[in-house]
């Protein structure tokens, strides 16, 4: 049986924390839903940021909701560099020991101390998905993903198992570019 699954370019965005969100757009401030990502519960917000660093910025970050414990900056290593920062790859909320930015809002800006990280590739699944494919939670695979003329294997692909993950595998713009990843492409778990 081929393991497939989805795969999804991961844009730069930013997860911010409460008390973040006030700072850059007012006290009692509440995020404004556009629209929902593929994940159930996570979606586009209206908002977006200045996001900078000690070589450059970025003017226009979108925000990704709801709001979470830390905040968080997920760049790819091309937007790392462009920042001046050094690329730690890092799965989401692990912000240990990973460089800070400039948070620029309308009402207001945030210095965070860590928070800016490379997202570890990563393929969320149900524990269904995960009986189905013989996979468990954090275990590494490599993944397959066939393109006309770009082909490529990429390893350390990490699982997430949770009841409410939807089965697709993240990617950000560096590794969707480096395979020349269409939309709806498909990718096969190797184990």
């Amino acid at each position: 049986m081929k393991k497939e699954v989805l795969i999804e370019t991961s844009a730069r965005h930013a997860h911010v924390s409460k008390a973040d969100l006030e700072t850059l757009f007012g006290g009692g401030y509440s995020l404004t839903f556009k629209k929902d990502l593929s994940q159930p519960g996570q979606f586009v917000c209206e908002e977006r940021i200045a996001v900078a660093g000690p070589k450059g910025s970025f003017p226009s970050v979108v925000i990704l909701g709801p709001v979470r414990p830390d905040t968080q900056v997920e760049v790819s290593a091309s937007d790392a560099r462009v920042l001046g920062i050094d690329a730690v790859v890092k799965e989401s909320g692990d912000i240990a020991g990973t460089p800070g930015l400039k948070l620029t809002g309308p009402k207001g800006s945030v210095d965070i101390k860590n928070g800016a990280i490379v997202a570890k590739r990563h393929i969320h699944m149900t524990p269904e998905d995960a009986k189905k494919y013989d996979l468990a939670d954090r275990q590494i695979v490599n993944v397959k993903i066939d393109s006309e003329s770009r082909s490529l294997v990429f390893g350390d692909v990490v699982v997430r198992v949770h009841p409410n993950f939807k089965l697709a595998m993240h990617i950000d713009t560096d590794e969707c570019n480096a395979v020349m990843a269409a939309p709806g492409a498909v990718g096969v778990i190797e184990n």
